[in-house]
């Protein structure tokens, strides 16, 4: 499930996220966190947190470094 994971987010990074127009407003960015994240706590804890970030990453937060605990 971890493999997956991390094929899903480097496939997200290489051919989904350079069309987007906008941009994460937190370093590292929301997918090096993701990818960051299912490598440290695999693919249930590393997913929540994902999860939780990517919830909280949007136009309206105030961004700024915010790395994986």
């Amino acid at each position: 499930m971890k493999k997956l994971f991390i094929i899903l987010i480097r496939f997200y990074r290489k051919y989904i996220s350079p069309f987007k127009s906008t941009k994460c407003p937190y370093i590292p960015t929301c997918s090096e966190y993701a990818l960051e994240a299912v490598t440290k706590y695999g693919a249930f804890k590393g997913g929540l947190l994902s999860l939780w970030r990517i919830l909280r990453c949007n136009p309206f937060s105030s961004g700024g470094y915010d790395p994986v605990p």
